[in-house]
């Protein structure tokens, strides 16, 4: 996977169009298209709308991540990969937990139905630990190590396979990268505002500013966009805050 580092801050801007239907996912996509690098689609929207919602976002030429998080035996996330691609997205995600050998045979699958259709690869992401999830949560689950030491374990296993980058938590960065390298691909959700108060189920999150300054290559942007008065203006202040953390790098 090559560096980002070339990339200009709308294209590390990925909003997550969080749409209930189709009228509010278009509504959303006819005023960001041009504003911000890539839409995410997950699975709320695409269990509602399916893959029409791709197509109408392609067709603005604009950039998809679909946001599904497959996780299941190898061959059935295989199949998902290749159905993935059929689909023209720019990136999707599976779930590290899911396994090397799933994670082996997803990035093979891809890859190939790439060559067959002449489309480019997808960036392929492994999910490691959910933002939502912090150290008293894994425990619960019946996870022995913390969130810091699982993320980079499968962030790790990831790499080794051939996955092109991780989702990973914006405090979980710094780790990566002196780990892992300059060209493994991080995306940070759970961005928040720096002004903003905290009033949400998110656990370990940073502002835009923090995440490119600690190294990532894209960031997930959803409620602080969807949720402020002005959504351009809202929009065009963490472009600025992109810049800012880049420009401090």
């Amino acid at each position: 996977m090559k560096s980002t580092s070339n990339k200009s801050a709308i294209d590390r801007l990925i909003f997550a169009l969080d749409a209930k239907n189709y009228e509010e996912a278009l509504s959303w996509i006819e005023l960001l298209s041009g504003h911000v690098g890539m839409f995410k689609i997950g699975k709320e929207l695409f269990t509602a709308v399916g893959p029409k919602i791709i197509h109408v976002i392609k067709e603005k030429s604009q950039k998809v991540f679909l946001d599904l998080k497959f996780h299941d035996i190898p061959n059935t996330v295989a199949r998902a990969a290749e159905a993935a691609v059929g689909l023209n997205v720019d990136m999707f995600n599976i779930h590290a937990s899911g396994g090397a050998q799933m994670m082996k045979e997803t990035v093979s699958a891809a890859r190939n139905a790439a060559d067959k259709t002449g489309r480019a690869n997808p960036i392929l992401l492994a999910v490691t630990v959910l933002t939502s999830l912090n150290n008293n949560d894994l425990q619960q689950i019946g996870f022995q190590k913390s969130t810091d030491e699982l993320v980079l374990h499968l962030a790790k296993l990831a790499k080794a396979v051939g996955v092109s980058g991780v989702v990973a938590s914006a405090q979980d960065i710094v780790q990566l990268r002196k780990n892992l390298g300059n060209d493994f691909v991080i995306v940070t959700p759970g961005i928040r505002s720096s002004a903003e108060e905290k009033k949400d189920d998110q656990k370990r999150t940073l502002s835009a500013y923090e995440a490119i300054k600690a190294g990532a290559d894209y960031i997930v942007v959803g409620r602080p966009i969807r949720n402020a008065k002005e959504p351009l203006a809202a929009c065009r202040q963490i472009i600025q805050d992109i810049e800012a953390g880049l420009a401090s790098t």
